[in-house]
């Protein structure tokens, strides 16, 4: 392999991992030492121990630091956040009031939910130790004269390497034009950056060019020196950028912020009513204890605290995540399956993942009287026999599966008819490759050429059409070969046509990106391929034609608004680096979107570490693997669909289960609240306790309910759901107070103290009954945003749900823990809970239709950001309207221009479309936006 096969690939190539002259000059970081000083090493014989010792003490080993996480204090982390400190707060609570039932189980929730946390989300291995697994372990090193066989860990700055076929280059380095033996050579190494930048096809590096450590010598031998080790090499920067990223999860935000405010209304009802007890039995001896006031109390908040819904959210995902295996869709970060349920954009990688990765031969430009067949022929004819240049591995491919006459040979390395006499090998200086061949049947001889297509149509003696070809492939980046024969028995040389080559797309990447756009996520492609190149595949993915280089994705004199603003209308980006795609995703989420990136390279480990969803492909490298929150097991997009359909039926089904308890909570704690401060009255705290647990234990059905799935992406709207809550929760509180006062007032069940001994407590089984059920069935309503009948519930959810109720009715009615109660007033009961449920699904249907997604959603609580957003919304829609009035103002102006010249030049017949725009503009001016 040489030089020439670049230039031919795309004549305006220039590597941006090319060596030279710009890098010379640079520093080294540490202590500002010239890396020109340390390069200052005879490339014949290496450095000195001495130096070399020196150098590690300065630069340290040649290997990827991981500072790994204590496991203890990450088991530990899981007992930190708004609810978490509930839990606990219950403990201590129940501890003090000395109620150790509820002490225990409380702890066991509290152990139970960061054992779910931890052990699904537990990493088999860090993507740092990923990234070290993909340099090679030992290197050839020249050192005092000798060539030695060292760990790649003891390499420095200035050290002189051999590098052969075959090798994982060591550290990053810069080539010295000298083969293993010490002789000056103009050869080339054939190297494979696909790992490392995207690239599809292998690079050419010669004397002079940087090759980078993790690279894959394919082709070739050389000496190069060391210029940088460890974390200074450019997967060392990959992996600085992972370590880096330590971004709070999208939904972990969600958890603490419902936790904080069911935190905040918790305290202040529970501290109002201490408080208030406080006062009212301060001159009693025996209710003025303090023990005796926080007793119930502090039960009533213990059983408030909904303890469950770390459990049930993670139970609900740890579910979907094994749904999602079955259909080869491996989740490693178990709240990514709720992210992806809200992804709005998603960055792809192009290689290996939107396209095939394989350089396959395109619509060629042929001659006139030669075929498809024919070029390929020639171009199989004049290439070299095991050569691993992906070119002629293209061609010698395609030639095989396409031309009857290659297949079934007994000898691959002979043509049916055809006889190889002389053979020239692709040379740097001439840039094609030359064959003479004898034709066996027609006993003719003639010569074949293959190579750069501008020096083939040189060879030719010139060819206006083909030029114009030539220049069409290039523009389309597309890669071309010439391919060119002389005429049987004579030295003049006819082209035979052009072959374009290109990684083509995968044959379903073009029908996902479609179902992602109807779903409301938009794709962008990704790749370090040219920005000419990207724009081709890009535009037969049906994706647009706006790619963005790096010179847009380097650009610091825009500001990040900006910038944001340009990446979410780009349709694409090329010639990107880990730091560009690291960007591009940061850029993205600050403009407040949840990003999803897919890649299977080391260049794609940090883009996928930051994206909120991080999606490996199939073929993935380690580090890649072990960066991303999700791992395909199947090649191409098209799994990722199932996995967005799957995790938004979870994200319904968990957002089902937190309005529910929110609105739970809300009604439970206004009611107590209420009854507590005017009567001193609540319920026992067994019966407390066992509505807390027995109706939360049975709500972990939901993992497995029936689920509407939404045709957009999915989003929290926390206001909406605590808005929603605490209106549900309202209206449950007054249905409660009906039940207490018309048992009470009719029934005679009167509200007695729990201190009082030998008394009526029928009213707390009639309670009991009601606050278990109601709040209950009204999980067949948060169920959907729709009327509950809408989507029917699986079996297993409506026996589980309803089963636990008719045990709460079986208690009253046989008094098991309670008083007993008549069967025709618990059936009642029963019952009206039930009608409640319906009665209050019409009204949260109405509800969302109210909250929409526009400014009446932003305007219920314009502060902080929302005041923000509110305000940015006014300012565009104030924009817009000038806009369009300066446009209808131009066309206003434009057709009374038609009208007078059309008097001036015709008298007074005017056209009536004319007078109908001036008319209409007229009209359209005054028009309210």
């Amino acid at each position: 392999m040489a030089r020439g096969y670049l230039e031919l690939q795309d004549p305006k190539e220039e590597s941006k991992f090319s060596g030279g002259s710009t890098r010379k000059q640079q520093q080294h970081e540490e202590g500002g030492v010239e890396l020109d000083d340390l390069l200052l090493t005879n490339p014949q014989t290496g450095l000195t121990l001495e130096q070399v010792a020196e150098r590690i003490r300065v630069f340290g080993r040649n290997e990827l630091v991981e500072v790994k996480q204590n496991q203890f204090l990450k088991f530990l982390s899981y007992f930190v956040g708004p609810i978490a400190f509930l839990i606990q707060l219950a403990c201590i609570i129940s501890a003090i009031v000395k109620d150790w039932f509820n002490f225990g189980i409380i702890l066991g929730l509290l152990f139970l939910n960061a054992a779910i946390g931890y052990i699904e989300e537990a990493r088999a291995e860090s993507a740092v130790d990923a990234l070290r697994q993909t340099l090679a372990q030992r290197t050839r090193c020249w050192r005092e004269g000798r060539l030695n066989e060292i760990d790649t860990a003891e390499l420095v700055p200035g050290d002189i390497i051999v590098l052969r076929l075959g090798d994982i280059v060591p550290a990053d380095g810069r080539l010295l034009g000298i083969d293993a033996s010490g002789v000056e050579t103009e050869g080339v190494l054939l190297v494979d950056n696909s790992a490392l930048t995207g690239e599809s096809l292998a690079v050419q590096r010669k004397k002079g060019d940087e090759v980078f450590s993790s690279a894959v010598v394919k082709q070739g031998q050389q000496r190069a020196i060391v210029t940088k080790t460890g974390s200074k090499t450019y997967i060392g920067t990959a992996a600085h950028l992972i370590a880096s990223t330590q971004d709070e999860g999208h939904f972990q935000k969600i958890i603490n912020r419902i936790g904080n405010f069911l935190i905040i209304f918790t305290l202040i009802l529970v501290v109002l009513i201490i408080i208030f007890q406080f006062i009212s039995f301060r001159n009693d001896p025996v209710r003025g204890q303090v023990l005796k006031i926080l007793g119930p109390v502090l039960i009533l908040a213990v059983a408030a605290i909904p303890v469950g819904l770390p459990t049930v959210m993670a139970v609900t995902m740890a579910v979907g995540a094994r749904s999602l295996a079955a259909k080869q869709v491996i989740v490693k970060r178990l709240a990514a399956v709720e992210e992806m349920s809200s992804l709005s954009v998603l960055c792809s990688d192009k290689t290996g993942t939107l396209t095939l990765n394989e350089l396959t031969f395109d619509e060629p430009y042929l001659c006139e009287g030669y075929s498809s067949n024919d070029l390929l022929l020639y171009s199989y004819l004049a290439s070299e026999f095991g050569a691993n240049d992906p070119i002629e591995l293209a061609v010698r491919q395609a030639a095989e599966s396409q031309i009857p006459l290659l297949r079934n040979r007994l000898e691959t390395n002979k043509v049916p008819g055809y006889e190889v006499t002389n053979f020239v090998p692709f040379n740097p200086s001439t840039k094609y490759t030359h064959a003479t061949v004898h034709d066996l049947k027609n006993n003719t001889t003639f010569q074949v050429a293959k190579g750069a297509p501008q020096v083939i149509i040189k060879l030719v003696g010139g060819h206006d059409a083909g030029v114009k070809a030539y220049i069409a492939l290039a523009n389309r980046g597309l890669r071309a070969l010439g391919v060119a024969r002389t005429v049987a028995g004579t030295d003049k040389w006819t082209l035979i046509g052009l072959a374009a080559m290109l990684d083509p797309p995968r044959p379903d990447s073009a029908e996902t990106i479609e179902r992602c756009n109807r779903m409301g996520i938009s794709v962008k492609m990704v790749t370090g391929d040219q920005q000419i190149i990207a724009k081709e595949v890009s535009h037969r993915l049906g994706l647009g034609r706006v790619i963005l280089d790096a010179s847009h994705l380097a650009d610091s004199s825009i500001s990040e608004e900006d910038a944001s603003d340009r990446f979410y209308r780009a349709d694409g980006f090329a010639e990107v680096t880990p730091e560009h795609k690291f960007r591009i995703v940061d850029a993205l989420q600050k403009r407040g979107l949840l990003v999803g990136m897919t890649g299977d390279g080391v260049n794609d480990a940090p883009a996928l570490k930051k994206a909120n969803v991080g999606i490996a492909v199939h073929g993935c490298t380690d580090a890649a693997r072990s960066a991303a929150d999700i791992v395909l097991l199947a090649p191409g997009l098209s799994t990722i669909i199932e996995g967005i359909l799957t995790s938004r039926a979870i994200f319904q089904r968990m957002r089902s289960y937190a309005l529910y308890r929110i609105t739970s909570t809300v009604h439970f704690l206004i009611f107590f609240f209420v009854v507590v401060l005017v009567y001193d009255w609540t319920l026992p705290a067994r019966l407390l306790i066992l509505i807390c647990i027995l109706n939360d234990a049975a709500t972990l059905v939901i993992a497995v309910d029936n689920a509407q799935v939404s045709a957009l992406p999915d989003k929290w709207r926390v206001g909406q759901l605590i808005f929603l809550s605490c209106f549900l929760g309202v209206l449950l509180t007054a249905l409660s107070f009906g039940h207490f006062y018309f048992f009470w007032k009719t029934m005679g069940y009167a509200p007695y103290p729990e201190a009082e001994v030998d008394v009526d407590r029928r009213l707390e089984s009639v309670m009991y009954l009601h606050i278990s059920s109601a709040p209950h069935f009204l999980i067949f309503s948060t169920r959907l945003t729709g009327y509950f009948w809408e989507s029917i519930p699986s079996w297993t959810f409506i026996t589980v749900i309803i089963g636990t109720q008719v045990i709460a009715l079986l208690m009253v009615i046989f008094g098991w823990l309670t008083d007993a109660i008549p069967a025709g007033e618990a059936i009642a009961v029963f019952g009206i809970s039930f009608v409640s449920c319906i009665v209050l699904d019409f009204i949260k249907v109405q509800v969302f239709k109210y909250w929409t997604v526009g400014a009446k959603s932003l305007g219920c609580a314009p502060c902080g950001p929302r005041r923000k957003m509110l305000k940015d919304r006014k300012a565009k829609e104030i924009q817009q309207r000038r806009v369009w009035k300066n446009m209808h103002k131009t066309h206003e102006i434009v057709a009374k221009t038609k009208v007078l010249l059309a008097l001036r030049d015709g008298g007074s017949n005017v056209p009536q479309t004319m007078m109908h725009e001036v008319n209409w503009d007229r009209q359209a001016a005054n028009v309210q936006y």
